[in-house]
């Protein structure tokens, strides 16, 4: 992309002062966050589609920095050192440039800079009023761009992991399913594995596996280095011979271990089926929880007490659905997540805007305490874009 032309820049600059100062007056402090950020923050955290896009570049002094690809966690690093504390409550607003490498597969007209606008609030007590009011201010500012026929998709990480959590099966087994939770593909060959219905694909490492499953439990560490001194293996780049004897034991404790029974996994796949329209959803939701209590009954009253909180009747120009498969690219969610899309000029969905949940992007990178968050981002340009190309 070229640039932009006064036109754009006038026009842009008009929309994002009407969002701002709907922002401010909601009591969102406006703050300029750094575009140079540390590499490390990004390329560890925020999910592997932020990864792959992600400009980084070395100073002269050797310290790996990077153009910011999102302005969220930029807006975490201003509030740690701006704060009193982590966990001092803050709100705050924000509008600039971010920056994303597309590759050779998204054209040349993919910009590669685009304006950013943005919510936050750190600290809140009260999750789901915190979480209602992002969503509303953010749906507020559709309608105040004049943006029509959109749709909102919502979902709940977190509901997903007090699933699991409701469900006897190993604590591993948990954390795997979670982190397959973003390819779907990959989960549910995970899924099938766990029941025994897809044996496990033989490795260089199932003769390890099968050594370690026949010996005691904390053998696999002395193993590893036996085996790495015999045959002087190098350690692979990137892995320690503690990470590799770690693994091995979790797939050495998989081959001790009973399936996961049936009846989880169905009412696994039964959630993850779980959408459309709001009451409808309550509805099937509240089928499951009475089979699942604890956690997930817990979420699922959460999740009918923020709907009621959501101003519904603002949402003049769309249509919102819930999807409990849905989460979004950036894998710093936890709980609550949401999406803004219209039609693209070919018939497919263009993300406008999206937010949730994230409680442990924080503390991950303060290394503290972890700190309850919820925000939401707008991409500016695409939202004037729309509103025009609705309005011709």
């Amino acid at each position: 992309m070229p640039g932009k032309s006064s036109t754009l820049r006038t026009e842009l600059a008009s929309q994002n002062k009407r969002l701002l100062a709907l922002f401010e007056s909601a009591g969102h402090e406006f703050i300029e966050p750094d575009i140079i950020q540390p590499a490390d923050v990004f390329l560890e955290r925020a999910g592997e589609d932020i990864r792959s896009r992600t400009y980084v570049f070395t100073d002269p002094d050797g310290n790996e920095l990077c153009l910011r690809p999102d302005i969220t966690v930029p807006a975490c690093r201003y509030h740690l050192a701006k704060a009193q504390t982590p966990q001092t409550e803050a709100r705050y607003c924000y509008s600039g440039p971010a920056f994303r490498h597309h590759g050779t597969k998204a054209g040349s007209n993919a910009p590669r800079e685009f304006d950013q606008l943005g919510l936050e609030w750190f600290g809140a007590s009260q999750s789901e009023a915190a979480e209602a009011e992002i969503f509303n201010l953010t749906i507020a500012a559709m309608e105040t761009a004049g943006l029509k026929n959109y749709t909102v998709r919502i979902g709940d990480l977190g509901l997903f992991n007090a699933l699991l959590a409701s469900m006897e099966m190993p604590e591993r087994w948990r954390r795997r399913l979670a982190r397959e939770f973003w390819n779907p593909r990959a989960f549910y060959k995970l899924l099938r594995h766990l029941t025994g219905e897809q044996p496990q694909v033989v490795t260089s490492s199932s003769a390890l596996v099968e050594t370690l499953a026949a010996m005691e439990p904390g053998n696999a560490k002395q193993l590893v280095d036996n085996v790495l001194d015999k045959n002087d293996w190098p350690l692979v780049p990137g892995r320690t011979g503690d990470e590799i004897a770690a693994r091995l034991s979790e797939k050495a404790a998989d081959k001790n271990s009973h399936p996961l029974d049936k009846d989880s996994a169905a009412l696994i796949n039964t959630y993850l089926n779980v959408h459309g329209e709001l009451a409808t959803v309550e509805k099937s939701l509240h089928g499951i929880s009475r089979q699942q209590q604890g956690q997930f009954a817990d979420g699922v009253e959460s999740l009918a007490r923020r709907t009621k909180l959501f101003d519904l009747a603002a949402m003049k120009n769309g249509t919102i659905s819930f999807a409990a498969e849905f989460g979004r690219s950036l894998e710093y969610y936890t709980g609550f997540v949401f999406q803004i899309e219209v039609t693209d000029t070919d018939g497919g969905p263009l993300v406008i805007a999206g937010g949730g949940r994230y409680d442990d992007l924080i503390s991950d990178i303060g290394n503290c305490q972890s700190v309850p968050a919820v925000g939401s981002a707008i991409y500016a340009e695409r939202l004037l874009a729309a509103v025009k190309g609705q309005g011709s």
